[in-house]
């Protein structure tokens, strides 16, 4: 078993080191919100008083943080982990950043001698509670063999994407597709409920034809529809708005870069922000349900 400092206890970073205190790991957790280190103590977690102290005599540090800001301000210059890391530490970032963001702090990484791996991560806060998670690994082979056993203790499906940045770049796509697909599972449910249909009913028609998706499946935009997720607790919980739209500009801003088409993942983006606008950027992203609605009717 390792020795692990975990920095990161959000919604996915709480429940992801919590499973590795469960899978017999040695984890040590830091937080601005010390309620989320509590949490972690309880469960078995001991407590760090800054990022270099969780960081300090492990074999591995693993960070789930907001955004690209965050990953540089924790990792890079005088004062970040990679200037005080010993070379055999192996850094695994599990947040969804710009792959260039990543390539940045792997270069970093690799000029100190210290194994980086970008290792973000699907299958949102269930997975995340349940273990279940999807990893998406960017970096070497040989540091992809490094942190198969690390990652095993958080997550089922471990894919190595290809080089540093690898991972965020497959993340994005990913992430786009999903609020492709929630968007349109959503305008769809919508037409036939105004139709008259039961969104229950057409849901399994739906399930069971060429309509059939993620969404539909285990994560319904409905309420009521299925137990268990964000829309039957009125969209609280689980992946935000906010972080959608995150992970949109992140897609957006690649495919300028690399002059991509993305005229399905654009639109997705605005109807997303259009969202988020009307004070909905704290809701999970199925909440997007309530922009095909019209005003008084209920979904």
């Amino acid at each position: 078993m390792a020795k692990i400092g975990f920095i990161g206890l959000g919604n996915m970073g709480g429940p992801m080191a919590a499973n590795l205190v469960k899978a017999g790991h040695e984890v040590a957790v830091f937080d601005l919100s010390a309620d989320a280190v509590a949490q972690l103590v309880s469960e078995g977690a001991s407590a760090a008083d800054s990022a270099q102290a969780a960081a300090a005599d492990k074999d591995c540090v693993v960070t789930m943080l907001p955004a690209g800001q965050h990953v540089e301000a924790v990792y890079l210059g005088d004062n970040g982990l990679l200037a005080n890391l010993p070379t055999e530490t192996l850094v695994l970032d599990s947040s969804t950043i710009a792959p260039e963001t990543a390539r940045k702090v792997a270069a970093e990484a690799s000029e100190r001698g210290i194994t980086f791996m970008d290792t973000p991560v699907s299958g949102g806060v269930g997975g995340a509670k349940a273990g279940t998670l999807t990893f998406i690994c960017g970096g070497d082979a040989a540091g992809f063999e490094r942190a198969k056993p690390i990652l095993e203790g958080m997550g089922k499906n471990i894919f190595h994407a290809g080089d540093h940045g690898a991972g965020q770049v497959a993340k994005i796509c990913n992430n786009m597709l999903l609020a492709i697909l929630m968007s349109g599972t959503c305008e769809a449910l919508s037409l036939g409920v105004k139709n008259g249909l039961d969104p229950a009913v057409l849901s399994e028609i739906m399930k069971q034809s060429s309509g059939g998706n993620w969404a539909l499946n285990v994560y319904n935009p409905w309420p009521g529809v299925m137990d268990g997720v964000p829309a039957s607790r009125d969209y609280e919980g689980g992946f935000l708005v906010n972080l959608m739209n995150k992970d949109l500009g992140l897609a957006f801003d690649n495919a300028v870069q690399n002059q991509a088409a993305i005229p399905m993942g654009s639109l997705a983006r605005n109807l997303f922000s259009l969202h988020a606008v009307k004070g909905n950027g704290q809701l999970d992203f199925s909440s997007i349900q309530r922009l095909f609605l019209e005003d008084g009717q209920d979904a």
